[in-house]
This record gives C-alpha cells, structure tokens and sequence, in this order.
C-alpha cells in the first residue's frame, strides 16, 4: 500500500496500524483519493453508503472547492468564485474582480445561484458580519425589488461619493429613496439614498465563519 501510494517509507501507515486512536491526516486521505478513483470517500471515513462510487468523479469535485488555476477551470459549472477583495476595492460600475481571476472557486449547492464570495472587512455590519467572515453575494439587477431588512452590498455613483459598502436596506417614505443602515450600535445614524444612485446591488445570502486561520 505504501509504495502504490508513492511514499519512500511505510511509517504513516504502520502509524495508523499500532495506534487504534490513530487518525489518518489530510494528506493521506488525498493519497487514496486521488491514487484509488472510484473509492466512495464517504464509506471510507464513515462505512456508510458502498465502497465504491457508481460513477468516476474528479477529485476536485469530491473535495467541493477547486484551485483557480485548475486547468479545467472553464468547464466549471454550478460553482461560484471567491474573490479576496474589500468591498471599498470594489470598481464603482461592477465588479473589477468579475474580469480578475478568482482565488478558487466553492462548489455548496444553497449559494450555487451566487455571484461571488467576498470577506468582509470592517466592523459596521457587527454582529451580524464580523470581519474576517466571508459572505455569499448575489448581484440584483432590479433595485425595485428590494428584501427590506436584509444586507446588501452596495455600489453608487459618485454623486453619491462613490459609497462601496455592506449595509442594511430600509424602506423610506419616498418611494425613489431607500435607508442604509448599520448593524453595529457603534455606527449610529442613518445614510438616506436615492435609488438611481444605486450602480450595482449584491444580496448577502449568506455567510462562512472561519474561527482559525
């Protein structure tokens, strides 16, 4: 087993052999994965399912998350890219980040139908986005549809000082003009905007908390 996986010595298996609490790492389970195709992951860290997928799939696609330099990168589908940019980076008509080539790409099905993976940076939006979180955004293309009460990335034009920002989005008496507004008690008052300000809107439909780095 040891020289069909490649390794010079059998020790990280003998490991695993004399010591029952012994746990595989990462990287020997990658190994098998990559080394042994059709074996069902699945059964092999938890004995459920069968030995064996019914169908060939590429390891990238088993581990959800693809390098963005991954040769087959164009022939990604249903998967949504991560961009490690701050909202304020952002460019005030779209996206520069959309012509850029992504970090990676996330394969979860709830945010399949996502634009882009962002960090948040900043403490406006805390608690309810922490910096260091990264959220799942989704681009709305008409801004007369709006979820009040939820968050929103936000893109205006310069006349209304080229704001690139996460905020909360509020009905206001005037039709033509909706609330922003933080979720930090810190960041008092509201930012009262017209809506034909508004270049690009992004739903936040959710969000990934990474607690160590």
């Amino acid at each position: 087993m040891s020289k069909h996986l490649g390794y010079k010595s059998p020790e990280k298996l003998y490991r695993l052999e004399r010591d029952q609490n012994a746990k595989p790492s990462v990287d020997i389970l990658i190994d098998f994965a990559s080394k042994f195709k059709t074996a069902n992951m699945n059964w092999i860290l938890t004995g459920f399912g069968s030995e064996y997928e019914t169908d060939i799939v590429p390891l990238k696609d088993r581990l959800g998350i693809i390098p963005a330099d991954d040769e087959d990168i164009k022939d990604i589908t249903n998967r949504v890219p991560y961009y490690n940019i701050d909202a304020n980076d952002i460019d005030i008509s779209r996206m520069v980040a959309m012509e850029e080539k992504p970090e990676y790409f996330v394969n979860y099905r709830p945010f399949n139908d996502c634009t882009a993976y962002l960090p948040v940076y900043g403490d406006s939006m805390y608690p309810k986005y922490a910096s260091g979180e990264i959220v799942a955004v989704k681009e709305i293309t008409n801004h007369d549809i709006i979820q009040w009460g939820e968050a929103y990335v936000i893109i205006t034009t310069e006349s209304s000082n080229s704001l690139r920002t996460i905020k909360i989005l509020h009905e206001h008496p005037d039709p033509n003009k909706i609330i922003l507004r933080s979720s930090n008690p810190n960041f008092k008052g509201d930012t009262v905007l017209n809506k034909k300000e508004i270049i690009s809107l992004y739903l936040i439909k959710g969000k990934i908390t990474r607690n160590m780095i």
